[in-house]
């Protein structure tokens, strides 16, 4: 589950765009790529961080489930996090000696009831009929004895992308747009990444002719709805699960897109509608509302202007792996997302500091090469929602980050400096020593656990035993192709070595200057870069 969702988040992250694009039904706002995504980060995000807590199996799932359905944007997103709860909560009851592709075609069957149940009028030609079509082709394969987990998820993806395939034919607006249904599409990415964890295998393309097409988004004051409902309205609804029956029964009158997810007292509710206050009633009648949500469909695009127009400046939004890092970033002036291995910021925690911090145009480092799609799709979401100009600096080490920021200007036109501050980090030669945890076969070699490793561009270069002896030699290839500035940066305890290294570099390289400064970084006793 936890490579599932690493690699669900990664395929929606590059897939958001063309899903944005499809969006035509039930109203054509080019976001359903973007809350999928956000879905699916925001439950990988919560059990990675319950995993890193020491969370049992039930527990870490059942906190998935949970970070899904608080991080559900829009109608498809929170119907995929009704569905990946089901799923999960199927497999949790899955009994020691049950065959994993029994259990596994059930989860998928359980998925696909509970997105169905949780629409208010279900349509075919949607997400919901790809669901159902993944479904019955797992159940069939499941009933063979032999078949494995992997055999019921390629089959699952398959029927799925035929299922896409179809649409058109079953919803006239699709037909008339020429494409496949967006959140359909967003469902067969997840299914293709179950496929992919489960056999390594690549994802198959859309099928043709539909899925390739561009629809071009409406201009500010155009109607977006036709003659359908001028609101989206979402908040998340303490209340009993006796509850929801009225509530559905109320709010289906009111208008369309009715999905209302969740269970155990907390549900998450989407509706669209003209009367906002009639649809907030109602779920004061049932509970408490909360984290209310309200968008007004035509006035999307003037709105993000209107953003746009009261944003002054430019700021830079940096990934910091440690104390000193992030006082380092924030004496430079950064606003500092704090994260690093183990503990990688989320999508929404980097857009939350870029729509914080109140510039018009904003510069992204995210300092870690596990972050820099994460931080694309924020960049694109904060263009989106709030009209703010961002640009991500593809730095993958802090010590990038650093260079990086050394050489921000203000002063410059946004696109001169974004392409200094890259030049400069790409520019920027880094390493780093670590100490091996556990026995592993890296690019240098077999390690043991205690083996002090040394990092070059990111890839294990030398493995040894003392860090000073192996922090001088990846020094020595870093300053293999020349330089005129040393950068070290000391991790936790590795003050000594830090200054040791130091005084090595100004002895055998006498031309070259030495900066140290005290990061503060876990796992990291230094970190390096030559420029």
């Amino acid at each position: 589950m936890l490579r599932f969702v690493d690699v669900a988040t990664d395929a929606l992250g590059a897939a958001r765009e063309e899903i944005d694009a499809l969006n035509v039904y039930p109203v054509p706002d080019g976001d359903t790529g973007t809350n999928m995504f956000l879905t699916v980060s925001a439950a990988r995000d919560a059990i990675r961080e319950a995993v890193a807590a020491g969370a049992d199996q039930p527990t870490a799932m059942k906190t998935l489930s949970r970070g899904a359905l608080l991080g559900a944007r829009g109608n498809s997103g929170v119907i995929l996090s009704q569905m990946l709860g089901a799923y999960v909560a199927r497999l949790g009851e899955a009994a020691p000696d049950e065959r994993h592709a029994v259990s596994v075609a059930e989860a998928m069957q359980r998925a696909t009831d509970a997105s169905y149940a949780a629409v208010g009028t279900p349509v075919e030609g949607t997400i919901l009929t790809v669901a159902r079509a993944a479904s019955d082709a797992a159940m069939a394969t499941a009933q063979d004895d032999k078949a494995r987990a992997r055999d019921v998820f390629a089959a699952a993806a398959a029927a799925a992308r035929e299922a896409l395939a179809r649409t058109p034919t079953q919803l006239k607006v699709l037909a008339d747009a020429g494409v496949v249904d967006a959140g359909g599409r967003g469902l067969v990415v997840v299914l293709d990444a179950a496929d992919t964890t489960s056999t390594g295998r690549r994802p198959m393309p859309v099928p043709e002719p539909f899925g390739t097409h561009h629809i071009p988004l409406p201009r500010a004051g155009e109607d977006l709805t036709e003659d359908g409902p001028s609101y989206e309205v979402m908040y998340l609804l303490d209340a009993e699960d006796d509850a929801i029956a009225p509530l559905k029964k109320a709010l289906a009158p009111l208008g369309d897109s009715l999905v209302v997810v969740g269970g155990q007292g907390l549900w998450n509710v989407h509706v669209h509608v003209d009367d906002v206050g009639a649809a907030i009633e109602a779920g004061i009648e049932a509970g408490r509302p909360h984290r209310v949500r309200v968008t007004h469909f035509a006035e999307q695009v003037s709105e993000t202007r209107r953003k746009q127009a009261t944003r002054t400046g430019r700021m830079v939004v940096a990934v910091a792996a440690g104390p000193g890092l992030k006082a380092l970033f924030e004496e430079a002036g950064a606003v500092v997302v704090e994260g690093g291995p183990g503990s990688r910021p989320s999508t929404g925690q980097l857009l939350e500091a870029i729509t914080r911090c109140g510039a018009a145009e904003v510069v992204v480092l995210p300092n870690d090469a596990d972050s820099v799609k994460v931080a694309e799709i924020a960049a694109r979401t904060a263009e989106q929602e709030s009209g703010i100009r961002v640009e991500v600096v593809p730095s993958t080490a802090q010590v990038q980050g650093l260079a990086a920021m050394a050489v921000h200007e203000p002063g410059r036109t946004f696109d001169q400096d974004v392409r200094e501050m890259t030049a400069t980090a790409r520019h920027a030669r880094h390493g780093a020593v670590t100490v091996a945890a556990k026995q592993a076969i890296t690019m240098a070699g077999p390690c043991e656990p205690g083996d002090v490793l040394g990092v070059v561009a990111g890839d294990f270069a030398v493995v040894g035993q003392d860090l000073e002896a192996v922090a001088r030699e990846v020094l020595e290839r870093l300053l293999g192709g020349g330089g005129e500035l040393v950068t070290i940066v000391a991790g936790e305890g590795g003050e000594q070595l830090a200054a040791a290294c130091a005084a090595y570099v100004e002895d055998a390289h006498a031309a070259v200057d030495v900066m140290v400064y005290d990061g503060g970084q876990e796992r990291y006793p230094l970190l390096m870069s030559v420029e």
